[in-house]
């Protein structure tokens, strides 16, 4: 699955997301991906539920299409405040 889908899939899944999807580094396949992922949804959610909402937007992809998914979930507000820091 391209990384562009994989963008499109999370951002039409779950609100007010934001996504962006590159291919894993030190990783050959092009089924190793990695993804930051921004949403209001995560507000208030431990990071495996956060990591759940996305895997559910991808539904089936997780398990046919995606061989590894190297995750990285914010709320805006965290986002913000890493963005800030660097």
């Amino acid at each position: 699955m391209k990384p562009a889908a994989v963008e499109e899939r999370i951002e039409s899944n779950l609100e007010d997301a934001e996504a962006t999807v590159t291919h894993a580094r030190d990783k050959h396949d092009e089924d190793h991906l990695a993804a930051t992922v921004i949403s209001p949804v995560f507000e208030g959610l431990s990071l495996v539920q956060q990591h759940q909402q996305v895997y559910d937007a991808l539904e089936e992809h997780m398990t046919t299409d995606i061989h590894a998914l190297e995750l990285s979930t914010y709320t805006p507000d965290e986002y913000a405040e890493l963005e800030a820091e660097q």
